[in-house]
């Protein structure tokens, strides 16, 4: 396919994202069965319109004026096709499967790049209704956090030290460009695409079918190790998912003591099963998903609980940017009433001076800091760990400081951090 007919199939996909709702990896997909004479390269480049122009859906809509699925993708196409604005001009010529040609006042916008004038929640690329809560969370700093979350991401890795090295993983990936994380002792990071280059597909390689490291953000990785989890202890993953915090503790606790991984979705859950085997991880027993009283006859027996809550995902943006536009106040809403459940289910597994660790992959306050206050008013048998402290324990030294200016939680985000958006707080079982 010719560009102009990529920017042409990047609106197509836009239009069935924006209007019909589709989640955009789906819209991609029905695009491909329908157009199956697109090459893989055509696919791939299709995409990479279609999740910049996501990214930054707002500040182009301003730019050009409209937020049409045409605008967008023609405002997407410069960076993500590798071509210049005169480019793009040319390749708009109206021709077969091609954009009809950009009229003046498109062409003139499409050379701008300012936002200067634009709104707040224009300039951070985020829904208007979430200014205020951005606002709260970063004070001036609030449209760099957002525009942060609008860049793509990296491939973080984590070394499985049961199986391997950071060497060898690092020599195993040498032509990825593949280096050290800053923040995670086990971390990898393979960076991100520039124009229209494809990040690799780490999971085919034979390093990874024999277990030596996990796709998982750096975020993802300071979370599992700052719920102190140690050799020989007991612990639950109370919100498993498929499973990867539960690797990190497996290697964490070197295989020893025992971790209880739970989550009331079996779909979620079932992917668990092949990656502790693949892992080598032996210390690990699934609990039957949703199976409530089962979970909470084990009791009080837990020295860390780890709550990895269900919640908006607004700190992964950057991958899903598609999200960042469908969250809507009744579905966060709903997300606050499942954090408070899952935080009362854990208090009542933490044994007296245990620990219970808290964590979002949410930006956003009413999932984090309020949650954690509500927590310690609901449980006054809990008291919040000084981050300094949770971090020398587990990574030694200084922490990073956290991105809303707290010490009592961790606030990780792509602007202050690097990694992914991460809320952490651990709390600790005093009574």
């Amino acid at each position: 396919m010719k560009p102009g007919g990529r920017i042409q199939a990047a609106a197509e996909v836009l239009e069935d994202v924006l209007s019909r709702h589709q989640p955009a990896a789906n819209a991609l997909q029905d695009w491909g069965r329908r157009h199956r004479f697109a090459g893989s390269g055509d696919r791939a480049a299709i995409g990479t319109i279609v999740y910049d122009a996501l990214r930054r859906r707002s500040s182009f809509a301003w730019r050009m004026g409209s937020g049409a699925p045409r605008a967008l993708a023609i405002a997407a196409a410069p960076r993500a096709l590798g071509l210049t604005v005169a480019d793009v001009i040319t390749v708009c010529d109206g021709s077969a499967h091609a954009p009809a040609p950009l009229d003046e006042d498109e062409r003139t916008r499409l050379a701008s790049d300012t936002l200067s004038d634009a709104p707040p929640h224009v300039a951070a690329d985020i829904p208007e209704w979430l200014m205020e809560a951005f606002a709260r969370a970063f004070g001036d700093r609030a449209a760099a956090e957002g525009q942060a979350m609008a860049e793509r991401a990296p491939i973080d890795l984590r070394v499985n030290t049961l199986k391997g090295t950071r060497e060898k993983v690092l020599s195993a990936l040498a032509r990825y460009d593949a280096a050290p994380t800053w923040l995670s002792p086990s971390g990898l990071r393979i960076p991100a695409p520039e124009g229209p280059a494809k990040s690799p597909h780490v999971e085919a390689e034979a390093a990874h079918g024999k277990g030596w490291f996990e796709v998982q953000d750096e975020g993802s990785q300071i979370a599992a190790l700052l719920s102190g989890a140690k050799p020989r202890q007991q612990v639950l993953d109370l919100c498993a998912g498929a499973g990867g915090k539960t690797l990190a503790l497996s290697a964490l606790m070197q295989n020893s003591g025992q971790i209880y991984a739970y989550d009331s979705d079996k779909t979620q859950l079932r992917p668990i099963f092949e990656r502790l085997q693949r892992a080598g991880a032996r210390n690990v027993q699934v609990l039957d998903a949703g199976d409530q009283a089962a979970l909470e006859a084990l009791g009080a027996r837990f020295d860390t609980v780890l709550v990895d809550a269900p919640c908006t995902g607004s700190g992964t943006w950057r991958r899903k940017p598609d999200a960042k536009w469908r969250l809507k106040p009744e579905a966060l809403a709903a997300r606050q009433a499942e954090q408070r459940n899952a935080l009362s289910t854990a208090a009542g597994l933490v044994k007296p001076g245990g620990r219970l660790t808290y964590v979002t992959c949410s930006v956003l306050p009413a999932e984090n800091s309020d949650q954690v206050a509500w927590f310690c008013e609901a449980f006054p048998g809990f008291a919040p760990i000084p981050v300094a402290e949770a971090w020398e324990d587990a990574i030694g030294g200084p922490p990073p400081a956290s991105a809303d200016g707290s010490e009592t939680a961790l606030l990780l985000t792509p602007a202050s951090h690097g990694t992914d958006g991460f809320f952490i707080a651990s709390l600790k079982r005093t009574s």
